[in-house]
């Protein structure tokens, strides 16, 4: 197949070599799975997002969603394409064979997403919210929710969305203001309007699901107040049938820079006074609740990025192969023919840096999505509780790391592209605008840095993050036996203590002064997300020496060039993105508060 989408060969490195995930398959619930059967799900993704959802990315881009007497149109491939990734199964992959699932580990689930999202990012959004809906009923809601909800979400009958954010209170849900009034038969009278609600509306099924967060009467304030519910807008009646509109009204669409294919809605609850919510769970405990989901999302919003990054990064590579400008700077003479533009030193550089972003981000997506495995299916119970709180310290840099460096890449591969970059006829301005949704998509960079510095990094007495630096010592011990790799981990050691040394500094400020102890958060999200992706190369580089270890006639070229592209790729993150961390280090123990120093009237 082709791998204009995704580089197979890499994916599969990543995925049974680095992260060994045919070990899996030893446990009862993925029992029936195989080698086989996991190249028969990516062959399966690969088709369809190639037959289905990569030629509409442009059209939907162009022909986006629009109004028309009231409904939302848009350009038909997007349900066709939908259509067959329900049909092939996608959409219940990792639920239970009784479920109607495939029962595959998240691992494999999340590599077939990130197939689709490589393909048509804006297409894909659709699923991927339905799939975080469906898990917050399947996790959180009674049997008859279940019902009522969950089954037809998983068939592609329903689909489904998140609406928290608000018009005046953006990311902070503690000020949000919808309401939820109890009625006589259960149910609660909900009144509010939220936005950029993605999904929020569409005829690409029969029902749409909206999990809404509001506050019942006379509930707390802030955070402690808010409880969840589910908001269809079609009313279900109890035997499964569609009722009557729910008074849950389109207001307008909203139209981004990127993922124009994608509906982002701006929706008004209970405007007749009559809008029907039910309950999820216990009240007042919604936000925990939702936050199953959005940590999902979080996760998937990182491996979109990924793959944005990825899909540019491919095309210009393809680009500096093909392209032929300029000649060699010792060449004198100009009768010469000009060289393919990756031959020009320059143009290696941005190659080198996409391969070290997009693979290195791959890798911290895919090993997150196998501590989602962990976590359910161990045996060990000190392994399950480790894996959660390994996912739960490394979910923010997850959303965030690639959100910021993966789009550098696609930044990189215009630039590689020259003047054609810049325009509509080559595809990797659209990855650009695409990409950078994300880092605003389920909390920007800087609410992301605040939940890790903030909350993550020191929980549990700093427990979470003593665990990582115990998994990075157990790599750099398997380093430390190849002798190419000292280079790496002398420096990854040095990065790591450095990492210490300044959470004791800010641990220790937090106490005192927590507003300049974070009002560098943001830096320490970068600190920390070079570091944790230096392991991913690390662990990679490892892989690759084995690999490399063997008997030279087990490896044709094609095989030795790959592995030696992983450690060139390695080295180069380790010389040009780990030093990084140094300074900004630096700035963070010295606790600088510049930004709070500012007065507001000098901007």
């Amino acid at each position: 197949m082709s791998n204009d989408l995704i580089n197979r060969r890499d994916l599969d490195f990543q995925l049974f070599e680095v992260l060994d995930t045919l070990a899996l398959t030893a446990q009862p619930r993925f029992a029936e799975h195989s080698r086989e059967t996991f190249t028969a799900v990516l062959d399966t993704a690969q088709a369809i997002a190639t037959d289905k959802f990569a030629p509409h990315n442009r059209s939907a881009d162009e022909n986006e969603p629009h109004l028309e007497d009231g409904r939302v149109r848009m350009v038909p491939e997007i349900g066709q394409a939908i259509d067959a990734f329900v049909q092939a199964g996608f959409l219940s992959a990792s639920y239970d064979f009784l479920e109607g699932g495939m029962q595959l580990p998240a691992i494999l689930s999340q590599s077939a997403m990130a197939i689709f999202a490589s393909a048509n990012m804006a297409t894909t959004v659709y699923s991927l919210l339905s799939m975080g809906n469906a898990s917050v009923i399947h996790r959180y809601g009674s049997e008859a929710q279940k019902k009522l909800y969950f089954e037809p979400l998983m068939a592609g009958r329903f689909f489904g969305t998140m609406a928290l954010t608000e018009p005046q209170a953006g990311s902070s849900l503690a000020d949000l203001k919808t309401s939820a009034t109890p009625n006589a038969d259960g149910s609660y009278a909900i009144r509010g309007n939220k936005i950029f609600i993605s999904g929020g509306d569409h005829e690409l099924s029969e029902n749409i699901v909206h999990l809404v967060l509001a506050r019942i009467d006379g509930a707390p304030p802030g955070v402690k107040g808010i409880s969840l519910f589910i908001v269809p807008k079609f009313r279900v009646q109890p035997d499964g049938s569609l009722g009557p509109r729910n008074d849950v009204a389109l207001t307008g669409l909203i139209h981004k820079m990127g993922c124009r294919g994608a509906t982002s809605t701006l929706l008004a609850f209970g405007e007749k006074g009559e809008c029907r919510g039910d309950l999820v769970g216990e009240p007042h405990k919604g936000l925990s609740y939702m936050f199953h989901m959005m940590n999902q999302i979080r996760i998937g919003a990182g491996l979109g990025a990924v793959m944005l990054g990825y899909r540019g990064y491919q095309a210009s590579l393809a680009y500096a192969k093909e392209r032929l400008q300029g000649r060699a700077p010792t060449s004198k003479n100009p009768a010469e023919p000009p060289l393919p533009i990756i031959e020009h030193g320059d143009v290696r550089r941005m190659l080198m840096a996409q391969k070290a972003y997009v693979e290195g981000g791959l890798a911290l997506c895919l090993f997150c999505a196998h501590l989602i495995d962990t976590q359910t299916v161990s045996a060990d119970e000190t392994e399950r509780r480790e894996a959660a709180m390994l996912l739960d310290l490394l979910t923010p840099v997850t959303k965030s790391w690639p959100s910021q460096w993966c789009l550098e890449g696609n930044s990189l591969a215009i630039q590689i592209h020259g003047g054609y970059g810049y325009t509509r006829d080559y595809p990797v301005e659209q990855f650009y605008r695409d990409n950078r949704l994300n880092a605003i998509h389920e909390g920007t960079h800087g609410i992301q840095a605040l939940d890790l510095l903030g909350r993550k990094a020191f929980m549990q007495g700093g427990a979470a993050s003593q665990l990582l630096a115990r998994k990075i010592g157990k790599t750099l011990e398997q380093a430390d036996e190849v002798a190419e790799l000292q280079e790496f981990t002398t420096a990854l050691n040095k990065a790591l203590m450095d990492m210490v040394s300044t959470l004791q500094t800010l641990g220790a400020a937090m106490l005192k002064e927590p507003n300049r102890a974070l009002a560098n958060a943001s830096v320490f999200l970068e600190a920390f997300g070079h570091t944790v992706i230096a392991w991913m190369w690390l662990r990679q580089a490892v892989a690759a020496c084995r690999a490399l270890a063997l008997d030279a006639t087990v490896l044709d070229a094609t095989e030795q060039a790959f592995y030696q592209g992983k450690l060139s790729a390695c080295r180069w993150f380790y010389r040009w993105e780990l030093p990084k961390t140094r300074a900004w280090h630096e700035l963070l123990r010295s606790l600088d508060d510049t930004v709070l120093t500012m007065p507001c009237e000098g901007f």
